[in-house]
């Protein structure tokens, strides 16, 4: 891809919010570390910018009007959905998903830290037992961590 394609379609998955940080960062790592010989220099301090800001905010830090509300039983879906950058109504289709996999995934890829994820899932599905908690985890350590892992395991 050219260099001015590539810079345009990293700035293009940099304005879709926190849903697109985690793949944000993984490519601009990916191209930094193999910087391409044709790729002008001067696109390298952009690029390293770039990654800089997607790795300074925390998307965790995000999750905690979602994990308040849930500790206070108010609506969950409403923040869920300004952290992961969705619409309320597919946070609740995130929420209503009992197995914890749709909601495991999508905050992986928003790159939410698993401490995070744990507290969330806890405080959302309480009645569960033990070892619905411990499915839900592994759910979420089973979830693709970066774009390039979201397309091999839907391949697969």
């Amino acid at each position: 891809m050219a260099a001015s394609q590539k810079l345009s379609h990293l700035m293009q998955l940099a304005e879709q919010g926190p849903a697109l940080r985690a793949a944000l960062a993984d490519e601009v790592a990916e191209l930094l570390a193999a910087w391409p010989s044709d790729y002008p220099e001067n696109m390298r301090s952009v690029c390293e910018a770039l990654l800089a800001k997607a790795r300074e905010t925390q998307p965790e830090a995000g999750l905690q009007p979602a994990i308040h509300a849930a500790r206070n039983g108010g609506n969950v879906a409403v923040p869920l959905a300004n952290c992961l950058d969705i619409d309320p109504g597919m946070a609740e289709t995130l929420l209503g998903d009992a197995s914890g996999a749709a909601l495991a995934a999508a905050c992986k890829q928003a790159g939410i830290d698993r401490a995070s994820f744990s507290a969330l899932a806890l405080l959302v599905w309480p009645q569960r037992d033990r070892r619905h908690a411990f499915a839900v985890l592994d759910a979420f350590d089973r979830a693709p961590s970066s774009r390039h892992e979201l397309r091999a395991a839907l391949a697969s």
